[in-house]
């Protein structure tokens, strides 16, 4: 079967069917991972079942482990976010910490609007993904969504004091 004739066959039904695990955006990457594997191992690689039970099965436990590795993720972000605000002992160490709060501030204000609100109200308000859902009136994969880019631009826009934010987590995580 050629590479084509793969992705024209099962692109859109995979990925449809990992979207309802994960994010679209980790969905097509999943699934884009998964053929480029299967083209690049097609000399060796054998089934035992019919080719699509063996992709839907491949994209079940590859969306299985996308979860995991974003869960795992996002409690190291939620620990570094609580984190970043603790009570500081020394005055340069005062003055770091306002010095974050105010380049989180402005990183915050850049966000897209709905990406913002939907961050906001689960890391600050304490909402789970269904209230914000609700209450946004999206989806719950929307809301993850949205709080998975936002996290990712701030990630991105505070960059500069991730080296500082990664040995807090690793001195809180041990």
């Amino acid at each position: 079967m050629a590479f084509d004739e793969l992705v024209r066959k099962y692109y859109k039904p995979l990925t449809a069917y990992a979207f309802r695990y994960v994010v679209m955006e980790d969905a097509e990457e999943i699934i884009q991972d998964l053929l480029m594997w299967i083209w690049e191992k097609r000399d060796t690689f054998a089934i035992t079942t019919s080719l699509q039970s063996y992709l839907f099965h491949s994209v079940y436990y590859r969306c299985l482990s996308c979860i995991e590795r974003n869960s795992t993720s996002k409690r190291l972000d939620d620990k570094i976010w609580e984190n970043s605000f603790v009570d500081s002992q020394t005055p340069l160490d005062y003055f770091n910490t306002e010095e974050l709060r105010n380049r989180i501030d402005e990183a915050l204000d850049k966000l897209p609007d709905e990406f913002r609100e939907a961050f906001v109200m689960q890391r600050f308000h304490g909402k789970t993904y269904q209230e914000i859902a609700e209450e946004l009136n999206v989806s719950t994969k929307v809301v993850a969504y949205r709080i998975q880019k936002a996290t990712k631009l701030l990630r991105k826009d505070l960059e500069d004091y991730q080296p500082g934010l990664l040995f807090l987590s690793i001195l809180i995580c041990s």
